[in-house]
């Protein structure tokens, strides 16, 4: 199901990017990958999060503020005014190929 949904929000970021470049609207999204939030302290045992660890190159979850970098990026026309349904990976190279 989680992969499903991620492979959705790619599939509307780029549908949607599509739609709306003819009214000078660009569509992106943010893919966080593992992150420490209390939603993770919540619903993960301790060693299903070493788990996840282990499959990040890094070394460690990510934090909310390892995701500002790419929204403040996206969300200047300055800086990325010619990137439109792209999806970023925030994900500490956990799913490089």
């Amino acid at each position: 199901l989680y992969g499903s949904a991620k492979a959705f929000v790619s599939n509307v970021t780029r549908g949607m990017a599509k739609e709306l470049i003819g009214f000078n609207i660009r569509v992106n999204a943010v893919a966080p990958g593992t992150i420490a939030t209390p939603f993770h302290e919540r619903y993960s045992t301790e060693e299903h999060m070493k788990a996840m660890v282990a499959t990040i190159p890094q070394g460690r979850a990510g934090t909310p503020q390892d995701c500002v970098g790419a929204y403040l990026f996206l969300s200047s026309a300055l800086l990325s005014g010619y990137i439109t349904g792209q999806v970023i990976e925030v994900n500490g190279g956990q799913l490089m190929p």
